[in-house]
């Protein structure tokens, strides 16, 4: 009696104590959904992570430092393409550019975005239940049904598209130097840039709330202040509803232009003399900051059941000189030393490579770091994959699921990743740059300007070059083509990327992206006002 006495109590303890172990790692209740919050920095670089560079010992973002530290740090994440459109379709599709239809940019007088046949997770995600935010910069379209408020987000607020897409009052730092609002008489909407290039002087910078103009031109300046309010309302608005919630953050950091709070010592915004590294420092630690009161609010909640994930839409513009990012080690230096520049818009490391974090506290290991190859495209699979949620079988998806690497410590992520052209050579969308373990081939290379202006020749190579990343990650010396490594990875890749491009050829699910412009469909909340001025934002 004594014995059993004995095994029933061992039995109880065991129980309560598997029980406090599960309570600890946030799925005490079995039937609870897991919130997302996915915070997409634009144009910023691999280097720009203090943690990705400790030797640099700098101290720019200290929150994305605990998280790292607190989380999972990913090294060899890749956004999906090297420019904003179409890395951001594919991350919401989970689909390449040639079959999600979004190749290149969309402009300001698009009439139309991403194709309405293609599904989003956040619509995947609201129809499951989930209550659904958007913050920041779209991109994909904002006309008609094209807007974020019509493809899967209950609340959306930001800018429709880039940050230098539309002229301000105040103009934030870029080079060339943009010029304030042309407010000299009512508004006849044209949508050509200055002779000095990229700058937007006859339409105001829009903010949208929901599918509305509240704010034209907006203020740079108080943007991020706007943003943080909106998102610390969102979690906290959730956490009292008691729902689980997607909350996508695309900021506008790191895309020119940069409009930081800057030291008592510096020149007056208004004059813009400030030509060194301590703007883009400035804006580096204000997107930090921004960062570190997201985790704030979400640890201050449900933090046990609350995936953060941080990562980049394409790397730094290199051509914006001391406003652009660091790419690290990933120079891209068999490009650069032939002239252009190897970041934003091309397919060397340096463009597609970036900082990435996965925080989870009780659920991700703490202070781990990853080496899977890993892409922006993985975050639809993933995320549906974590909520219970089956994507629809009606088409083909090139994005993995990586909950085991995130949870798990699984280490093998994309046997083959495709890196699409972006404006540096080729046609927009071909997948002329392939990964393959340590080696990674170009059919076709190409530069976009670097600083200063210089643009290197465009060049096809048959047979590809192949570089090792394992001992080149600077991507300087291509293997020689004789030799038996070159000859096994040439093959396996040319093997891979043929499969690739009859798979997506023979997809019935392949969307077109309508790119048709229109002056007529630029954002504009009132045609008789200068640059169509409004301001109906309390």
């Amino acid at each position: 009696m004594a014995e059993g006495f004995t095994l029933l109590l061992s039995a109880m303890l065991l129980c309560g104590l598997l029980l406090h172990m599960v309570s600890q790692h946030g799925v005490d209740e079995p039937n609870k959904k897991p919130n997302f919050i996915i915070i997409l920095a634009d144009d910023i670089g691999w280097g720009d992570l203090d943690a990705n560079q400790p030797e640099e010992k700098k101290n720019n973002t200290p929150y994305l430092n605990l998280m790292a530290e607190q989380g999972l740090r990913l090294t060899d994440f890749h956004s999906p393409a090297s420019t904003c459109s179409p890395s951001r379709a594919a991350i919401l599709t989970g689909r390449y550019g040639l079959r999600n239809g979004v190749t290149h940019n969309f402009a300001v007088g698009s009439v139309a975005g991403l194709p309405l046949s293609e599904v989003t997770f956040p619509e995947l995600l609201q129809k499951a239940g989930y209550y659904t935010a958007m913050i920041g910069k779209w991109h994909l379209g904002h006309n008609g049904p094209y807007g974020p408020a019509k493809r899967g987000f209950d609340y959306y607020i930001g800018v429709p598209y880039s940050n230098d897409m539309g002229c301000t009052d105040i103009p934030g730092y870029d080079l060339p130097q943009c010029f304030p609002c042309d407010s000299s008489g009512p508004q006849v909407i044209r949508l050509k840039r200055r002779v000095h290039g990229g700058c937007y002087s006859k339409v105001g910078l829009p903010l949208i709330e929901n599918s509305s103009i509240v704010e034209q031109p907006l203020d740079l300046w108080t943007l991020t202040e706007q943003y943080k309010s909106a998102a610390l309302r969102i979690i906290h608005n959730a956490r009292e509803r008691e729902q689980p919630y997607l909350l996508y953050i695309a900021l506008a950091h790191m895309h020119v232009p940069l409009a930081p709070p800057l030291p008592p010592d510096t020149a007056p915004i208004a004059h813009h003399r400030l030509h060194d590294s301590r703007v883009y420092t400035a804006s580096l630690r204000e997107m930090d900051s921004l960062v570190g009161a997201v985790k704030s609010a979400s640890d201050d909640g449900d933090k046990n059941n609350t995936l953060i994930w941080f990562t980049g839409d394409n790397g730094p513009w290199e051509e914006k000189c001391e406003y652009a990012g660091s790419v690290g080690p990933f120079k891209g230096e068999w490009q650069s030393s032939r002239g252009g520049g190897s970041a934003k818009r091309t397919t060397w490391e340096g463009g597609h490579r970036v900082p990435t974090v996965a925080y989870w506290p009780g659920v991700i290991l703490a202070n781990t770091t990853s080496t899977a190859l890993l892409s922006g495209m993985d975050i639809f699979p993933t995320l549906l994959s974590l909520a219970g949620i089956t994507p629809p079988s009606d088409r083909r998806y090139d994005g993995i699921d990586a909950t085991n690497i995130l949870l798990h410590g699984e280490k093998t992520g994309h046997k083959f990743l495709f890196h699409p052209n972006s404006g540096a050579a080729g046609k927009f969308g071909d997948l002329q740059a392939v990964r393959s373990g340590k080696y990674k081939a170009f059919y076709i290379t190409g530069a976009a300007k670097t600083c200063g202006g210089a643009t290197g020749r465009q060049q096809l190579h048959d047979p590809p070059l192949i570089f090792n990343l394992e001992h080149d990650e600077a991507e300087e010396t291509p293997l020689e083509v004789g030799t038996l490594e070159y000859q096994a990875a040439a093959e396996r890749i040319a093997r891979r990327r043929e499969e690739l491009l009859w798979d997506i050829a023979t997809d019935k699910s392949v969307s077109a992206a309508d790119y048709t412009t229109d002056e007529s469909a630029a954002p504009c909340c009132d045609p008789t006002q200068a640059v169509c001025r409004c301001r109906t934002l309390g």
